[in-house]
């Protein structure tokens, strides 16, 4: 089967409809084998080809599917760029019907008007296409190799402005990728949702569903007013969002636009992802007036930038929010993330997130605002954001001790940046890499430790390293730098972009759980020379070494990693499967994956066992050493008695007779990680924890996490369970 081709689709005008009437039952209309009118693309046909009026009486005549080269045609044609279709139908009464569908299998795209009105396009750009436009890239057709047809939704006002009672028209354009195609597929159905016992049609097929109205995730509804989301500039179109909350359906038809109803400006996003048919989509929420428009969506805090992500090639459908879960974790902003389900123009397009994009604020990146006058002293010296990146994805500066890796401005945008500010940032970096290119670049006062916040480097390593992802110190990596006064040093992240992390990729060794990726043997030449030279460094080795150890004593613990996949897959039980009817990717190699399950389940499955062997590897190859020198002859196991464990009211942390750590801390995690007690012994050697969370909140039952520290290094960890 060929590769996925580039999808965009556009549809109709977003309705909030309430239905009238329920749906007694689904009726088909017509059938992609019923007899067609048909004309192959070798010259423009008439203007008013696809009106009801048009008299198609001298155009072919062919059952379908029309085309060649698939074994899904009953009718054959030639080699041909595009083929027009035309299917009369009669329809007996309008107020019948609640809601339709188009089922669609095509070859490569195509767009359907119904009574001379667009209402589905497919992997086809313009308003109206000559004959010898090709698509963007192939799609394949399924049914004839056992998957189903992709479903276009016309809702109840669609009908009513598209329709009439009587003589009806569908008309359709189908386009190839080339003249030199090996084939080109044409099979579309037409089914209706009756509010009545009445029968009036067909029996439905039998591979055909019913389409879902509600959803146990927030739904997300964009209307273009039917124009394409294209790459650049941004369009205006209106955005809804239904969210009843935790627990609670939402209802697509019936439900008010309670999480958002108004305004933004949308656009397609993503580089080698642009390719995918399921697209990546920036949005800024505006006013009516078309001014930013800072609000909160599903819980986040306030601001108009805003990423709808579409895993495509992460069939877990969770990489990205597990690896921003691993950095938020340590305690440093990685973007939030929700699950929705996505409508664009009453067009299901699958389950999709909601994050927040990589910005200057306050509840982002949280660094100073650079402004076009900042040219001079301590305000020029931040906050500045960069992304390692391809050079084709904005303006910046080729690394001039690695050409393959280019440093784009992401804020300020070059735009809005002055040739000053360029030149500081620019300059800044170079002289931070010659830092850590020197002789003496680990020496206290001279090398790189003067330049960068050593902690998040430390971090950010370790999130890239555990996930393995093969792009991420070359790709989509950030830094950033606040002024002087506040700090001054760069920043490694925020965390961004990990689809082919945790065993995705079948690239760079991004399957194997052993090995690292700084020092990758494929791959290892497009990234910056720092994640090698870093390694260098006896004092920085050690460093990772016990953060490591840190992470994995507290937030990092597998159990707490595995419940944290359990929890995301629970969540999206309900929806995966129609998010994989409507991309029908399971079961199917498709670039990049190194592993596609047939089910859901395995594909979980795969991402729980990855995970653990490289959590375990990780354990046994730590690079450096951590060796807490307060601590040397202190007994490990015995240095802390915990009891009574489990407990229900409270639970006592006891010091050994012999334990040196008098001023030791014990640090109270959750089952996913998180951080919700920090206690002090002082100087007693008995701490008493009451079972309450930092709020001062009873913590409900449930297995959880501690660690003993002396303030440096973890000493002791281990599970308790509250009853």
């Amino acid at each position: 089967m060929k590769y996925f081709s580039i999808c965009i689709i556009y549809f109709f005008f977003l309705s909030n409809h309430l239905f009238s009437q329920s749906i007694d039952h689904w009726e088909t209309v017509f059938f992609a084998d019923d007899i067609w009118k048909y004309r192959v693309g070798n010259s423009e046909p008439p203007g008013n080809w696809f009106q009801n009026n048009f008299d198609d009486s001298n155009w072919n005549e062919g059952q379908g599917g029309i085309g060649y080269g698939d074994g899904d045609d009953n009718t054959n044609i030639q080699n041909t760029i595009s083929l027009y279709l035309r299917m009369n139908f009669d329809i007996v009464d309008i107020s019948q019907l609640e809601m339709a569908l188009l089922h669609a299998d095509y070859d490569d795209g195509f767009i359907a008007y119904l009574n001379g009105i667009e209402i589905a396009r497919a992997n086809i750009d313009g308003d109206f296409p000559t004959f010898d436009t090709t698509t963007p890239a192939d799609r394949e057709a399924l049914m004839y190799d056992g998957g189903l047809p992709v479903a276009f939704t016309l809702s109840k006002d669609k009908i009513n402005q598209c329709l009439q009672n009587g003589n009806n028209t569908l008309a359709i354009q189908v386009h190839n990728r080339g003249i030199f195609s090996s084939d080109l597929s044409s099979l579309f159905f037409f089914s209706v949702g009756v509010n009545q016992t009445v029968t009036n049609y067909w029996p439905t097929p039998n591979w055909f569903t019913t389409p879902f109205l509600s959803s146990d995730l927030p739904i997300i509804k964009i209307n273009t007013f039917g124009e394409q989301i294209p790459n650049d500039p941004k369009i205006v179109a209106h955005m809804g969002i239904i969210d009843n909350g935790p627990g609670n359906r939402n209802y697509i038809f019936s439900d008010s636009l309670n999480g958002y109803d108004g305004q933004i400006a949308i656009e397609t996003r993503g580089a080698s992802s642009s390719n995918f048919p399921k697209k990546n989509y920036g949005f800024e929420t505006q006013d009516n007036q078309g001014e930013n428009n800072n609000v909160n969506l599903l819980g986040m805090p306030k601001e108009n930038d805003w990423i709808l992500h579409g895993p495509f090639s992460d069939k877990s459908l969770v990489r990205n929010v597990l690896a921003f879960h691993l950095g938020n974790l340590t305690e440093r902003w990685a973007p939030r993330t929700r699950y929705c389900e996505l409508f664009i123009n009453d067009q299901y397009i699958g389950i999709y997130i909601l994050m927040e994009k990589i910005k200057r604020d306050d509840d982002r990146v949280d660094i100073a605002k650079l402004d076009f006058d900042d040219n001079a002293g301590d305000s020029l010296t931040g906050g500045y954001i960069l992304q390692v990146d391809r050079f084709e994805l904005g303006n910046g500066w080729n690394s001039p001790f690695n050409p393959n890796h280019f440093f784009v401005y992401q804020y300020p945008n070059s735009d809005n940046l002055t040739t000053t500010q360029e030149n500081y940032i620019k300059n800044h970096i170079t002289d931070f890499e010659e830092a850590l290119a020197s002789s003496n670049f680990d020496d206290p006062d001279l090398g790189y430790q003067n330049w960068i916040d050593v902690g998040s480097f430390i971090d950010h390593l370790l999130v890239v390293e555990l996930s393995r992802d093969v792009d991420a110190y070359r790709l989509s990596s950030f830094l950033y730098k606040d002024k002087d006064s506040k700090g001054g040093l760069l920043n490694a992240g925020p965390l961004w972009d990990f689809n082919l992390g945790f065993g995705n990729a079948d690239y760079c060794d991004g399957w194997e759980t052993s090995g690292w990726n700084f020092d990758d043997p494929n791959c290892g030449n497009d990234q910056p020379f720092w994640w090698d030279r870093l390694q260098e460094d006896t004092i920085f080795n050690n460093q990772v070494h016990c953060r490591w150890d840190e992470l994995r004593d507290g937030p990092w613990h597998t159990d707490s990693i595995m419940q944290f996949i359990d929890n995301q897959a629970i969540t999206l039980n309900e929806a995966q499967s129609r998010n994989f009817e409507r991309w029908q990717i399971l079961g199917n190699y498709l670039w990049p994956n190194a592993f596609v399950g047939d089910t859901y389940e395995e594909e979980i499955t795969y991402l729980k066992n990855w995970t653990t062997e490289r959590l375990i590897w990780m354990d046994e190859n730590m690079i450096g050493n951590c060796n807490p020198v307060a601590i040397t002859n202190l007994d490990k196991q015995n240095s802390l008695t915990v009891q009574p464990n489990p407990f229900l009211k409270s639970i006592n942390f006891i010091l050994s007779k012999d334990n040196s750590i008098k001023n030791g801390v014990v640090k109270i995690y959750d089952s996913l990680g998180k951080e919700i007690r920090y206690l002090n012994f002082s100087s007693a050697d008995i701490l008493e924890w009451d079972g309450k969370n930092k709020n001062g909140k009873e913590i409900p039952s449930g297995i959880y996490f501690y660690s003993f520290s002396d303030k440096t290094n973890i000493i002791e960890s281990g599970k308790i369970i509250k009853m």
